[in-house]
Order: structure tokens, then sequence, then C-alpha cells
């Protein structure tokens, strides 16, 4: 990226940046710091590790492809999650932890968007306080806020009993959860909302965008765009790296949009598939 690239990636110093209560940008972590879901990132290692299933580690790469075509409604968002929680459980922290330690390098630092490394930097040159706030697990964010420098975050928090996750949620981080915990960390770090920043690609994310003085949609789903453009919220894409599964251009391999749903459509459906064998039902 040349100078003049990263310049453009980053947001204008308000004139009030001088004020004396701290300035703090949130970031959503899946599809806006990272080209993939967290969630399912590390699917493929659980699996070579012996914490998964093949037919399992199937099921989460099916998923993590609907995702990264058509992102996750709300509803679908709460089936991930009772699917993931349910599959942790048993799992042994220390584990988990030694996976996706060993594993970072190879499997999400290559994901991270080099705007948002930018945006990353910039804010913390500004002074501000970065903070990634997500859906996923605090287990799988904490080694991507290592690898970014972050120090706080806020993520959904799972039941640890005896050192192994029980497949119980202490909090979910969801929707109005996310505008509640930024709340929350404005009360306890005195943080200047109004001039304060936020980040995130989903619609989901709109009442935590709301919470700040400069929202900001980056690659949005399509509800996201719709509000952005009707609330004159910035708009950014990031695609440096492209995302780990790529939709195709149809001017770059001359297809139209229907063949793209079409993709789409048997990602979805072999999902169902995979359900259907591991329940033992015809499909």
């Amino acid at each position: 990226m040349t100078p003049q690239e990263a310049q453009s990636h980053v947001p204008n110093s308000p004139s009030t940046d001088l004020a004396r209560r701290p300035v703090a940008a949130f970031f959503d972590l899946d599809k806006t710091i990272i080209a993939t879901s967290s969630a399912f990132a590390f699917g493929k290692e659980f699996m070579n590790k012996g914490l998964i299933s093949k037919q399992e580690a199937l099921e989460l790469y099916l998923a993590k492809t609907s995702y990264m075509f058509t992102g996750l409604s709300s509803e679908q968002m709460d089936t991930t999650r009772d699917q993931l929680t349910n599959m942790v459980a048993g799992w042994s922290v220390a584990e988990v932890r030694r996976i996706t330690d060993e594993t970072m390098h190879n499997v999400v630092t290559p994901a991270i968007y080099s705007e948002a490394r930018e945006l990353i930097k910039f804010h913390k040159a500004a002074g501000h306080q970065v903070i990634i706030i997500s859906a996923s697990a605090s287990h799988l964010v904490e080694p991507i806020a290592v690898e970014l420098g972050i120090s706080r975050i806020a993520a959904t928090e799972l039941e640890v009993v005896d050192g192994r996750f029980t497949g119980n949620i202490v909090s979910y981080l969801k929707g109005d959860a996310k505008a509640d915990a930024i709340t929350e960390l404005a009360e306890a770090n005195g943080y200047d909302l109004a001039n304060s920043y936020a980040y995130s690609d989903s619609a989901t994310d709109i009442p935590m965008l709301e919470k700040v003085g400069h929202p900001v949609a980056v690659n949005p789903d399509r509800a996201m765009k719709k509000h952005a453009l009707d609330n004159s919220w910035e708009i950014r894409t990031f695609k440096h790296p492209e995302p780990l599964i790529h939709t195709p251009n149809a001017k770059e391999v001359g297809i139209g949009a229907g063949v793209i749903a079409g993709i789409t459509a048997i990602a979805v459906g072999g999902l169902w598939v995979a359900h259907k064998l591991r329940d033992g039902r015809p499909a």
C-alpha cells in the first residue's frame, strides 16, 4: 500500500480530539478486521488435533462458505452460536489456547486487512483507545488482539469449569449487547463517545455504531449499507487481502449473478445435507 493509499484509509481527526475525555475506536472483528470468520477459521486445525470429526469440519467449512457469500442474519448467528458451543463442550481451554497460538500466523494473520491495520495504527498514534468488540468467543479473539497490539477486547464469554468449556454461554455479545458493552466501557473509562469511532460490516451492529459520533460501515452487508446511506454514515471498502472465499466479479469470469447465487445455494444446501447425515437421516 502506497502512503497515498494509506492516507485515504485513515479518518480525519476531529478538532475536538484535544478534549480532556479519551476517545475510543471500537472495531468489530469478522469481515471488518479479518476477511473471514474467527469462529470458523480454526476448524481445520481443530480437526487435525482431533478435537472435531471430519464431518464437523465439513459442516464448519460449508457454514463458513455461506457466511463469506451472504453473511449471517441475527437468527443464523444464534443457530451458529448454539452449534459451536455444543461442539466445544468438554474441550480443554489450555489445548484450545495452544492450538490457536500455534496456528494463528498461518490461519488468521494472512486474513487481516491491511486497511484495518492502518486504521488501528492511526488511532493508536492519535492517542485513542482501540477496542475489539466481537460476538466471537474471547478465547478466539484474544490471539488476534495480541497480533494487532490491542490490549482491550469485549467478546462473548464461554463458561469454563475445571479448565474445560461446559458448552454454556456466560455473555453473548451480539446486537444490542454490543451497544450495552460500549456504554459500560465508556462509563468505566470516561470515553467521549461523541468523538469516538466504531467500525463494522453487519446490520446486527447498527446499535453499536449508533453509540458513537463517527460510525463507519466497513464492507457493509446490504442492510448495513442502506442504513449507512440513509444516515450519511461513512462507508469504506477493505480489500487487502481479498476474502479467503472470493465471490467472483461477473466481468472477471464472464458469468452472471445467477451463477453466483447458484454457488451460494450449493454451499447452503451442502450444510443442510451435512446436518442430515450427522443426524442419521436420509437427505
